[in-house]
């Protein structure tokens, strides 16, 4: 062999020898960092083994393997990211998991894919044995899917807020407490800066509750852990009570138990445990002390066969000691977690939180009432979306003076695990404003606006106005957070169409002040000259006696000027529906028309309009008010050609204006 060929062939060893050691290494080292992620996988140590299964995909982007397993490490802290690696995972490879339909499932549950949801849930059951157990489960999320699907085309005006980065962090924030001047916020997280900065046996760090005062609206200060309340392990802030002098906390003691501390000088003591008729051995989560001091709603797992929580009530007795706890039975406890009590001050209406019912999945708020007859309490019903989501949304909690709450929630736009939202239910916004010629910038008196728009469940919503006499100025009463399409009319005729967004307004005072500027001429082909209007009792059509005197005079006008024509126009108050006040309106107009045919006026020369309640003359505030919009009116319409100036009537009008025949 040549020195140059051996050369070539030694260069050839080596660098095939490097890269197979090179790539012994690179797959030795992705198999450790698998395995280690697979540890805490199986551990259910999400959050500490998603960096492990980032590196093996850092250097291996297909590794079907850890994308599953880190797209289900993702699902409690982004949704996201969870569904793109286990949809990627199942295309490179179809049988990653046994489980993987279900977990598909669970990911398209979370992202309200539902009928997809539903379609993997129905692939892995049929995937099970006949007696499995998980096929129990898998019926319970079927249903949880139809659950969400159906309350999220119906949607409530409610407009969910987060509190933001100053409150939520990436971890987790719950169970929100506010004190009743609405100013100081007690809150429970697992950020990094809590007591000790250790970890729970989930990778997680131990749970601290925090203070913080408000400085704005929507602003509060930095919270800070609460000193002498939080322990080396879990802690968390359940309820201000005694006039916020007291708080009640959960402690991770004895496997989870309430607590009181006290309030004194400013600072609080340490806290001291409730009594052993509440607390157990058992797990004991949330719980709520009525406004009067004298009952204690809570949850616990102490009286459950199958572990699950249950909510309970206990009646303080006159030494202040609390009693044997009696359970709120069936109606209100299901097969499932059943937790969060929290009563208004009547003690009238209860939230709470469930796992069951009609769950959309996850832990959902219900509401229910003490029924003022039985004394019992009523089924509760889902308080729907988006107060509730797919995922859990727990602690509802009720602002001082009832006009908002607040409520911990995992959902899409949030900073990471659950965080705190403010819940506010939409107001109606007084808008008002006035209409003018853009020609000459004068005010347009009798335009007509219409407002029309959808509720968030997208049922058609309209409302309406006529501008004032004079002052040519309007006011409506309009849902907000929406954009409405406004029409606006003058004598039937459409003048001008436009898109008005209201922004969301929360309170019951604020004034959306907003000017319409149309192109206006008028030159309506129709005049009114002054016909007495004729009038009608409540929903009636019969023609009163001064009515036909009035319509006697119409008549010998018409004879004296054959060549005018007019127009008859029905109206209503507003007491009815629409469709019936249209219908009325429309027999009104007729009752006129039908008196003037039968007196010898053609029908030709006639025409009937109805304008049902939608062209008051006045508010509908006042029986005065409602007479006067229940008239019929009559119009002279020109013909074709012809100049409202220069129609000619023979006759003319008495000291009041009003059109008499010519005297013979």
């Amino acid at each position: 062999m040549n020195q140059p060929l051996q050369k070539v062939l030694k260069c050839s060893f080596l660098f095939t020898f490097s890269f197979l050691l090179g790539f012994s290494t690179f797959a030795q080292s992705n198999r450790q960092l698998l395995k280690k992620g697979n540890k805490l996988y199986g551990e259910e140590i999400y959050r500490s083994a998603i960096p492990f299964y980032e590196q093996v995909l850092a250097e291996d982007p297909d590794n079907a393997t850890a994308l599953f397993r880190a797209g289900v490490s993702y699902i409690s802290f982004d949704k996201e990211k969870a569904s793109d690696y286990i949809y990627r995972a199942q295309r490179l490879k179809p049988k990653v998991s046994s489980d993987v339909e279900y977990w598909l499932g669970r990911i398209d549950h979370l992202n309200y894919k539902f009928d997809e949801a539903i379609a993997h849930y129905r692939l892995y059951d049929a995937s099970l044995k006949k007696n499995d157990e998980r096929k129990v489960e898998l019926a319970r999320l079927i249903q949880q899917s139809k659950n969400a699907k159906i309350n999220f085309n119906n949607p409530k005006d409610i407009f969910v807020q987060n509190m933001g980065p100053n409150i939520n962090t990436s971890y987790s924030e719950h169970s929100p407490v506010i004190a009743s001047d609405d100013n100081y916020l007690l809150f429970t997280s697992r950020a990094e800066n809590v007591t000790g900065g250790k970890s729970d046996q989930y990778g997680e760090y131990f749970e601290d509750v925090f203070e913080t005062r408000r400085t704005g609206t929507d602003a509060f200060d930095k919270p800070a852990p609460v000193p002498n309340i939080n322990s080396k392990y879990h802690d968390a802030a359940i309820q201000l009570f005694d006039n916020d002098t007291k708080l009640l906390l959960y402690r991770d003691e004895n496997n989870g138990d309430f607590y009181v501390s006290t309030r004194e000088n400013g600072t609080w003591s340490e806290p001291k445990s409730i009594g052993s008729n509440i607390n157990t051995g058992n797990y004991e989560g949330d719980a709520f002390i009525t406004a009067d001091g004298k009952q204690l709603y809570y949850s616990t797992s102490h009286y459950s066969e199958n572990g699950d929580k249950d909510i309970y009530v206990s009646l303080r007795d006159k030494n202040g000691n609390w009693g044997k706890p009696k359970s709120l039975g069936k109606v209100i406890n299901s097969n499932e977690d059943d937790d969060s009590p929290y009563l208004t001050a009547d003690g009238k209406t209860m939230y709470f939180t469930s796992r069951g019912h009609n769950s959309m999945g996850g832990y959902d708020v219900f509401e229910t009432h003490i029924d003022s007859v039985t004394r019992r309490w009523t089924k509760p019903q889902n308080m729907g979306y988006p107060i509730n989501t797919p995922d859990d949304d727990a602690y509802y909690r009720l602002s001082p003076d009832g006009s908002y709450a607040y409520l911990s929630s995992y959902r899409m736009g949030g900073y990471g695990e659950k965080d705190i939202w403010t819940i506010n239910y939409i107001r109606n916004v007084l808008v008002r404003g006035k209409v003018y010629n853009m020609r000459d910038k004068s005010v347009i008196p009798g335009a007509e606006l219409v407002f029309s728009g959808q509720q968030a469940d997208k049922k058609a919503i309209n409302f309406r106005d006529v501008t004032k006499p004079i002052a040519g100025d309007y006011n409506v009463n309009l849902l907000s957070g929406r954009t409405y399409q406004v029409t606006v009319t003058k004598d039937g005729r459409n003048i001008a169409t436009e898109a008005l967004e209201v922004p969301v307004i929360t309170n019951d005072t604020t004034v959306f002040e907003k000017d319409f500027y149309v192109p206006f001429t008028d030159s309506a082909g129709t005049t009114r000259f002054a016909f007495r209007k004729v009038y009608f009792d409540t929903d009636e059509y019969d023609l009163r006696p001064e009515s036909i005197q009035e319509l006697d005079n119409i008549v010998a006008i018409l004879k004296a000027n054959p060549t005018i024509n007019i127009s008859i126009d029905g109206h209503t108050d507003a007491r009815a529906t629409e469709q019936h006040n249209k219908e009325l309106a429309n027999n009104r107009a007729k009752a006129a028309y039908q008196y003037l045919l039968q007196n010898g006026i053609s029908d030709a020369r006639m025409i009937v309009v109805s304008h049902g309640e939608r062209r008051p003359v006045a508010s509908n505030n006042s029986p005065e008010n409602m007479q006067l919009n229940r008239r019929t009116e009559f119009t002279i319409i020109p013909r074709a050609g012809e100049k409202v100036e220069d129609i000619k009537i023979e006759g003319g009008t008495n000291n009041e204006g009003r059109l008499i025949p010519k005297r013979k």
